[in-house]
Parts: structure tokens; sequence; C-alpha cells
């Protein structure tokens, strides 16, 4: 599966990401490098996030299903090479478990001189360790990250409870443009090639 434990994108990435652009307001303030705690780690996620429940966090947030250790790894490779996927996790390095995630993905688009679109999707934190600033800490990470790579813009969809919380931190509803529609389809097991099938 390539390199030990690798991180799906650069990790310096981060390391620039200026808080001051940010509408948020911290209390203490924090960043993605500074986020509070010296037990607390922003960064990429990594293949062995798999051991640390990166998918049990997910499972706060919604359904997962039955992902195996190597559908898990095909789907991380997917993404790394494709390069759109910036899936930010925090750690809690004391006990080596994730406990907040946010996945950016970017669009590439032919309007907007052949922009990029961002879309912010899978937010979630621990339930126990609520009350730190980590929801915050998590969308603002991966805002900022959007930003500088470059994106003229980044959507979300959410709960109408939320909105609050997102317009607190500079997300905002367009009028006349504020619903969002979709088609779900019959569940389909995308993780297994042709070659598994025969």
């Amino acid at each position: 599966m390539g390199p030990v434990d690798q991180y799906l994108y650069d990790p310096n990435l981060l390391n620039s990401l200026d808080f001051r652009k940010s509408s948020a307001i911290f209390k203490p303030y924090i960043t993605a490098a500074d986020p509070g705690e010296s037990w607390m780690k922003v960064r990429p996620l990594r293949e062995s996030d798999f051991d640390k429940g990166f998918l049990q966090l997910l499972s706060q947030l919604t359904a997962v299903g039955n992902v195996s250790r190597i559908d898990f790894l095909r789907k991380f490779d997917q993404m790394k090479v494709k390069g759109d996927y910036f899936v930010t996790v925090i750690e809690d390095t004391r006990n080596q478990s994730i406990i907040g995630a946010a996945t950016l993905v970017i669009e590439h688009k032919f309007i907007h001189d052949c922009g990029l679109k961002a879309r912010l999707e899978d937010v979630v934190v621990n339930d126990t360790y609520r009350g730190k600033q980590l929801g915050k800490l998590i969308t603002v990470t991966v805002t900022l990250l959007a930003q500088q790579l470059g994106c003229y813009k980044m959507c979300l969809e959410c709960k109408d409870k939320l909105i609050p919380f997102y317009s607190s931190l500079g997300y905002v509803l367009e009028p006349g443009n504020s619903n969002t529609m979709q088609i779900r389809y019959a569940t389909v097991n995308t993780n297994h090639t042709n070659e598994d099938n025969e």
C-alpha cells in the first residue's frame, strides 16, 4: 500500500495557516499549530488512523458500514492519488485516538477561470471532548486550508440547528440559494474492484 503510515497530504500545508484571516473568535485563542493542549495534534489523516478510532469517530456522525482495513487503505490510496481530498484530524496523543475530524474536498471547475471550489464534509468531534472549541478549530483549519489552496469559495450542508455555529465562523446563507436538495441511491458497495467479484 505504499510507504508505511503515510499522510493523506503534506502536513506542512497546515503550518502556515493564518488564523487571523478567520472571523471565528477563540477564547482562549488556539490554532492548528497550537490547539490549546500539549497532548492535542492537528494533522492530516494517516494510514494508522484506522487503528486510532477514526471510523468509530465518524460513526458518531453517520452510518459508516462495515469497512475493513483493506477497504480503508484502498480508499486512502485512491484519495491520495486524486490529490483533492484533505481529511484533517485532531489526535489525542496521550492515548493515540482520533477525537476530531473534517474533510475538505476540492472540485475542479471550468467557471471562475477554471477555478477550484471547496466543500466541507464530515465534521465531527468525539462527544467526550466537547467544550474545548475543537469543532470550531477543525472547521476553521480546513476552511483556511481551502483558501490557501486557491479555492474561490467553500460550501457546506448542515442541519438547521448548526446554522448559528457555521455563521459564527464566517459562513453565510445566500438569499434565494439556501436550499439543499439531493437524491439518495440504493446502497452500492464500491469498495470492491471487478477482480474482487470474479
